[in-house]
């Protein structure tokens, strides 16, 4: 994955770092007899691989909430839950993982907090379902949430026919609950972060832009990595208020990060931070993305918007006055216009034009954006993991031509150029594989086999790049990891077929057969 496409027969690697490439004869005369040598058999071997935008703390909760993996009705998922409760004390929170009922379940709707009482009754219930939260009464009860709780700011408390909430919290509205669970002891949650990072090396990922890190997180991936425990290379977007959009006053906001005596890109190759995290919209597979047009069927309406212009104007002006990029969540075409009128307001002000501000997602970024987005040096990540199993959903709340222009790569890489376009799977929305999402990526095939966007595939080298090459540009770190050349820190990944070669519908089924950070195995497949 070097610029030359160049491939090599063996390695050399000494403190961490490679020190010689090429044929095996070259790299031989390296060693010694106290040299260790690995022999591939044979085998492909390829640059450690890079998620652009993932919720790498999520993978750490598998032992500690509700799967909803694998269920395809409401009875299925009520299940789960009442298995949970009938392990858990009463009284006690029960959490969910992230899931997707609109995509999963048979009857394409969320649950309600009767149907979360009838099987869980004595615990509060808080089931995360991105953008929105799934209550049963008792956390409502907790929250103070009734019949006459006002919406709060961005966000909105969903209600029946009889004017009482139904358990579904949108967005801002989330808080009122989520604020309310206990966290974690720093021994736990340091475990549950570490069982992350061995999570994501199972798929052959050695670095991971983790996608919304508040401070207590940031607090124990700095402990991890100081006692020289992490297997993950972490670059963080980081969200100093714990919210992605700060509900403080502007001046507030400029009080804080004025304060705060650190920037983007401040670390080291271990953990850095990667830029301020924001939002604007909703998601394509809620009908919540924020549209330049109407919704086929609802006229006027174009999706949900959490902040105002002015404010992301100014809330992005602010950061980037103290030195910090931004990252902003845009799904829509209508929120993308947002982020990047708020990117050259911020401009006006100081240039940001080498700083590769961020549109996350950018799902349905149309290509005068693109070009747009391009003259101000900004880049994008996003997610072809979308289409695997939620296409359909897709196709059924914005049309099937909408569908097919989602996740546009082959558009950004000829409008944007590859390095300024990387792929992340937004775990755990969507699977962590790579492969699954390289393969969607070149076949535009979801996981029943529909193609959606034929003209918007990649080619197999493309896929590679965007999860190698090109995302390490994401944290600036293009001169340490994407490629396997002399003076790069020896992050690998051995994979069990070659993505550029195996035949197109075997690319999904790749594993990773061992994981090197820094020149040490963290994972090895068991036979």
């Amino acid at each position: 994955m070097d610029a030359a496409s160049s491939t090599a027969d063996a390695v050399a690697i000494r403190n961490g770092r490679f020190i010689a490439v090429g044929t095996e004869k070259d790299v031989r005369k390296f060693a010694n007899s106290s040299t260790q040598v690995l022999d591939a058999g044979g085998g492909i071997v390829v640059p450690g691989l890079i998620d652009t935008h993932a919720h790498v703390e999520a993978a750490g909760l598998l032992n500690y909430t509700v799967s909803f993996d694998g269920v395809g009705s409401v009875d299925e998922a009520l299940a789960r839950i009442a298995e949970m409760a009938g392990r858990t004390p009463a009284g006690e929170w029960i959490r969910g993982r992230m899931w997707h009922p609109m995509a999963q379940l048979k009857e394409k709707r969320f649950l309600t907090r009767q149907e979360i009482d009838s099987v869980a009754s004595e615990h509060p219930v808080c089931l995360p379902v991105g953008h929105f939260t799934l209550c049963n009464s008792l956390a409502l009860q907790l929250a103070g949430i009734d019949r006459n709780t006002p919406n709060p700011d961005g966000g909105e408390i969903h209600h029946d026919e009889a004017g009482e909430p139904t358990g579904v919290l949108e967005e801002n509205a989330e808080d009122l609950v989520q604020d309310l669970l206990p966290g974690w002891s720093r021994e736990v949650r340091t475990s549950q972060i570490k069982q992350a990072m061995a999570y994501f090396n199972s798929f052959g990922i050695t670095s991971a832009i983790s996608a919304r890190v508040d401070p207590p997180d940031m607090r124990i991936h700095q402990m991890i990595a100081k006692s020289g425990e992490a297997t993950l290379r972490i670059s963080a977007m980081y969200a100093p208020t714990g919210g992605l959009n700060p509900t403080m006053t502007e001046q507030r906001w400029e009080e804080l990060l004025s304060k705060m005596g650190v920037y983007s890109d401040f670390g080291d190759e271990w953990l850095s931070f990667s830029g301020l995290k924001m939002q604007v919209d909703g998601g394509m597979t809620l009908r919540t993305a924020d549209m330049r047009e109407a919704y086929p069927g609802q006229p006027g309406y174009h999706g949900t918007v959490v902040v105002t212009q002015d404010k992301l104007n100014r809330m992005v002006a602010i950061a980037n006055r103290y030195g910090w990029r931004v990252g902003t969540h845009a799904v829509g075409d209508g929120a993308v216009d947002k982020v990047l009128d708020a990117y050259a307001y911020a401009d006006r002000e100081e240039s940001i034009k080498d700083r590769r501000f961020i549109v996350i997602h950018g799902s349905l970024m149309q290509p005068d954006q693109m070009d747009r987005a391009k003259a101000m040096g900004v880049r994008v990540d996003t997610q072809s993991a979308f289409l695997w199993d939620k296409a359909a959903t897709i196709a059924r709340h914005l049309g099937k031509a909408t569908a097919d222009r989602a996740i546009p790569l082959r558009s950004m890489i000829d409008h944007m150029g590859l390095d300024m376009v990387a792929q992340g799977t937004d775990y755990p929305i969507n699977l962590l594989s790579p492969f699954v999402n390289m393969s969607v990526a070149i076949t535009r095939k979801d996981k029943n086999g529909d193609v959606y966007g034929a003209e918007q595939a990649v080619s197999r080298e493309e896929a590679l790049r965007l999860y190698t090459s090109a995302a390490s540009r994401y944290a600036f770190a293009e001169h340490l990891t994407g490629s396997i050349e002399v003076g790069k820190l020896a992050d690998l990944a051995f994979l069990s077929a070659d993505p550029l070669t195996v035949a197109e519908d075997e690319i999904k089924s790749i594993v990773a057969l061992k994981t090197m950070v820094d020149g040490r195995i963290v994972y090895e497949r068991s036979a």
